[in-house]
């Protein structure tokens, strides 16, 4: 398992202040429908203005990230949240990772910038 990070090196990641400010906005459990951490890969679901929830997923090993929403920012807000949710202690362990997780990391991940 990897060392969880600072809250201060998820902001780090961002693009620019405001994808700061809106990551703090999304970390809220809450937001969530869905997250955990099986091995290395971090994941979870959040809703957002589509009716279907936003699927983040990070390769912390990597790191490499990966969001269905329609943000060109990367990361987006949605990585940034999660990566809070982990940073702070709300992401449990879990066995194993949901379907959609493992399937479109492996397929599409997306290095830092």
């Amino acid at each position: 398992m990897i060392e969880r990070w600072s809250r201060d090196q998820v902001l780090a990641l961002a693009p620019d202040a405001p994808s700061r400010k809106a990551a703090q906005e999304v970390a809220a459990p809450g937001s969530w429908t869905s997250c955990g951490v099986a091995g290395d890969v971090l994941f979870g679901a959040c809703e957002g203005s589509d009716p279907t929830p936003y699927e983040a997923r990070v390769d912390l090993a990597e790191p490499a990230y990966r969001c269905t929403c329609p943000s060109r920012k990367l990361p987006c807000k949605h990585v940034l949240g999660l990566l809070l949710l982990w940073s702070a202690g709300h992401a449990p362990a879990t066995p194993t990772l949901p379907s959609w997780a493992a399937d479109r990391l492996a397929h599409h991940p997306t290095p830092p910038t």
